[in-house]
């Protein structure tokens, strides 16, 4: 079972624009950063689950197996020492693990594609004490800086627990419905408002025009003689 990282990827190695080189070589050379390598900032990995640890690179140059270099360490915080527990060995050709960390000889496996430039490991039946950070380093000649990736790798015991739907539906539905009623009874109240509003003007019309018959009788009557 393998862990979701839901977070953003680090970009480790230094970038070399073009633009800083001399004016002779870029003429012959196509514009493009030196080193750039890819790694996610942590991992999040259940316990006794089976985990895979991604890296991968970008290089100007392609890879020449002959003097391409590359090392995974794992060193418990930022500030202890780094113990390498696998490298590339040019002799043979090949990825290695090495003995300085013999709880994961058993358990770490390489992952990835050299031909893709993908260096990721895989750990399975992961432990708590596999907690830690983990680095993965490459040096691909010409490129004159070594790239570097740091994961931050968590252990957890169980999963958060399930969001519950019916609760949050149970919750918007009365949410909803207590704000339908107070629209409702605001629209309820607008409309007595204006009716009684126009009750009022009726009713200051009809005494208006009651007023005027009331003084057109009297001046009637006072021009008969």
């Amino acid at each position: 079972m393998s862990s979701r990282a839901t977070h953003e990827r680090r970009r480790y190695g230094a970038r070399l624009p073009c633009a800083a080189l001399p004016p002779l070589l870029l003429l012959c050379i196509p514009a493009c950063y030196s080193m750039d390598v890819t790694v996610p900032s942590y991992i999040n990995a259940l316990n006794g689950t089976t985990v895979k640890i991604p890296c991968i690179f970008t290089s100007c140059y392609k890879m020449d197996i002959t003097k391409f270099a590359m090392n995974w360490t794992y060193q418990e915080t930022l500030n202890d020492t780094e113990d390498v527990f696998m490298t590339y060995s040019r002799k043979r050709g090949q990825v290695e693990l090495r003995s300085t960390i013999p709880r994961l000889m058993d358990r770490v496996t390489f992952a990835g594609d050299l031909d893709k430039n993908d260096l990721s490991i895989t750990l399975s039946d992961v432990q708590l004490e596999d907690e830690g950070v983990y680095n993965c380093y490459v040096r691909n000649p010409p490129d004159r800086i070594q790239g570097h990736g740091a994961i931050q790798f968590n252990v957890v015991t169980k999963l958060p627990p399930p969001r519950d739907s019916t609760i949050a539906v149970a919750i918007g539905a009365s949410v909803g419905g207590a704000l339908a009623l107070l629209i409702l009874s605001m629209v309820i109240v607008k409309c007595l408002r204006r009716q009684r509003k126009q009750e009022l003007v009726s009713e200051e019309k009809l005494e208006e025009e009651g007023k005027l018959e009331a003084e057109g009788a009297a001046e009637e009557g006072a021009k008969q003689p």
